[in-house]
């Protein structure tokens, strides 16, 4: 074994403990986390806080923003772990590399094509490596369609129909936090369907040509409560009496996680992450439909609605050798709200080939614990552990995580111009 890797990470909202937590335990042996980043002091100390008294380790140098710099000359780090506010990746990615460091960064990778080109000039000029966690990549029965499309299966897929659906409780909180400012996130169509754009990526084994979409907020936000004929509303939910009754509200103080991060952490940046989904301010759609054209002329069709009865996803590849269909169900969840291991984790899943010529069968796919359909615990493994040669790479890099956020972004700007948009007109990869 060699030297341990070393590591700060600068966010350390929701998502970051996922990563800090994992170098503290289950792989210290092969990395160390050196030093936390953030806007936010009161949550830094809260993740110093779990770090030691949750996970037995060590408590760490937290810096504030604008000392990212600082820290980096300091410390030392081999890699940044970027987990911030998704319009701001773009600007510690860039920093980290010109700075000497290599990056992985939470998907989105950015969220717009200016951002995107300068990440994309920023690795050809320093020649540091970027990584974009795609942990649905590593999922086993996403691995799987991945092996069955590759060995000719079906033949060529001509045409991928993916419908995904986020329950009225998963989907709500997007329109309680920042990402429903679309500046902020992009839309849920790059924050949300990157996932999803990466996936038929790598399935198809081809990148995106031609983007047509249309999309629209119908049912959150005040609008569309008014024409409902609701008449309470209110701006935030925690200690808020107009909330009480509303199964849409999150209260931030009956969850201790929830309340130290944020509700704790209030005073000094103002961020409220419990405000009503059907207010005032929401700029990213709810209900969205997305047709692709790839560079190997498969057509994707794609829906994604925010608002749903149940949590899953239903996917065909039509191919021509024949068909495979996927259904998934998952765990709906609060982003920091209970267990990251119940994170997207499968409640029911099936994958069943039909042959052009032959009988229909079930395809049998390996269980696995963990977040996001298995893949969480082996994308862990990837980025920090040992990993074993990987037949089918699924390891992201700056140009997977630029291909996948395209679509989205040229879906976005196809909405408001009601055209077609070229990807290759977007950006330079």
């Amino acid at each position: 074994m060699g030297a341990k890797k070393t590591y700060v990470l600068v966010g350390s909202g929701g998502r970051a403990e996922f990563y800090w937590s994992a170098i503290a335990t289950q792989f210290k042996e092969t990395s160390e986390l050196l030093a936390f980043c953030d806007t936010n002091e009161t949550r830094m100390n809260y993740a110093n806080k779990r770090l030691t008294e949750v996970y037995g380790a060590a408590a760490v140098p937290a810096y504030k923003a604008e000392d990212f710099d600082r820290m980096i000359r300091e410390v030392k780090p081999d890699t940044v772990i970027v987990t911030t506010v998704d319009r701001t990746h773009h600007t510690y990615i860039i920093r980290a590399l010109e700075l000497g460091c290599d990056v992985i960064t939470e998907k989105p990778m950015t969220v717009d094509e200016d951002k995107c080109q300068a990440i994309l000039d920023a690795v050809e000029r320093t020649g540091r490596r970027v990584r974009v966690t795609f942990n649905y990549r590593y999922a086993p029965h996403h691995t799987k369609a991945r092996e069955l499309i590759a060995s000719g299966t079906i033949g060529d897929v001509f045409s991928v129909h993916f419908e995904w659906l986020l329950n009225h409780k998963h989907g709500a909180d997007y329109f309680r936090r920042w990402h429903r400012d679309k500046r902020n996130s992009g839309g849920l169509l790059v924050h949300k369907s990157t996932h999803h754009f990466d996936l038929v990526n790598f399935w198809i084994g081809s990148r995106p040509d031609t983007v047509f979409a249309f999309g629209d907020l119908l049912f959150y936000g005040k609008e569309n409560a008014e024409r409902r004929g609701e008449t309470r509303f209110y701006d935030r939910a925690t200690r808020n009496p107009l909330a009480e009754d509303d199964p849409f509200a999150l209260h931030l103080d009956r969850n201790e996680n929830l309340k130290a991060m944020y509700l704790d952490a209030e005073h000094e940046d103002g961020y409220r992450r419990d405000q009503s989904v059907f207010g005032d301010g929401i700029s990213i759609e709810d209900t969205m439909g997305v047709m692709v054209r790839y560079k190997n002329n498969a057509i994707l069709t794609y829906s994604l609605n925010a608002y749903l009865p149940w949590e899953g996803y239903r996917i065909a590849f039509n191919g021509s050798k024949g068909r495979i269909e996927m259904s998934v169900g998952e765990k709906s969840y609060v982003n920091s709200g209970g267990d990251k291991a119940q994170e997207g984790a499968v409640k029911s899943r099936s994958i069943r080939v039909f042959p052009m010529f032959g009988k229909p069968y079930e395809v049998e796919v390996e269980l696995a614990a963990g977040g996001h359909g298995g893949g969480d615990p082996a994308l862990l493994n990837d980025l920090f552990g040992e990993p074993a040669e990987d037949p089918f790479r699924r390891a992201a890099d700056h140009v997977d995580g630029a291909r996948s956020i395209l679509t989205g972004i040229a879906a976005n700007r196809s909405i408001r111009t009601g055209l077609p948009v070229r990807v290759d007109d977007l950006v330079r990869i």
